[in-house]
């Protein structure tokens, strides 16, 4: 949850380490039990992952990357709709027939919001600031983190 260096760091670690969870998912097979548990391991990461970047990326990308308004918002509508997701995963065995569905469309819906911060989103930001303010972004998002609640809040 913690991993050090600047936002950009932090944040990339944690798109890896969800990432991994999704790969393990894919690899069992439907209806298999254990895939509901890795949906709450990846639910609880994207939750303090999207309550952190909320709290201190997004204002920094609005304060400091031309057209950072447009960017931000359009990375807070990802996270809506990811958390209307996982909220209906919340209910769900992995034997259900939505489970499957949803957990797709999840997978989907996340790996191209990383991409969008990685290939934009992030490199702007570095464009835009200095090493001390990523460092000091990354300490605030690790602390945001850890106090983060861990279930979608719709």
């Amino acid at each position: 949850m913690g991993h050090g260096g600047t936002v950009v760091d932090e944040l990339m670690t944690d798109h890896r380490e969800v990432e991994e969870l999704f790969g393990r998912i894919e690899a069992l097979p439907a209806g298999d039990a254990r895939r509901k548990e890795f949906v709450e391991a990846v639910t609880v990461e994207l939750v303090r992952h999207s309550v952190a970047e909320e709290a201190h990326l997004y204002p920094a990308v609005r304060e400091h990357v031309p057209g950072g308004d447009e960017l931000a918002d359009r990375e807070i509508e990802d996270h809506g709709r990811v958390e209307r997701l996982l909220k209906g995963l919340e209910g769900l065995d992995a034997d259900d027939p939505s489970f499957d569905e949803l957990v797709g469309t999840l997978t989907r819906e996340v790996r191209e919001h990383v991409a969008d911060e990685e290939q934009n989103l992030f490199p702007a930001l570095r464009r835009a600031t200095g090493p001390e303010t990523l460092e000091k972004l990354g300490d605030k998002v690790r602390r945001a983190k850890k106090v983060a609640p861990t279930r979608p809040c719709l």
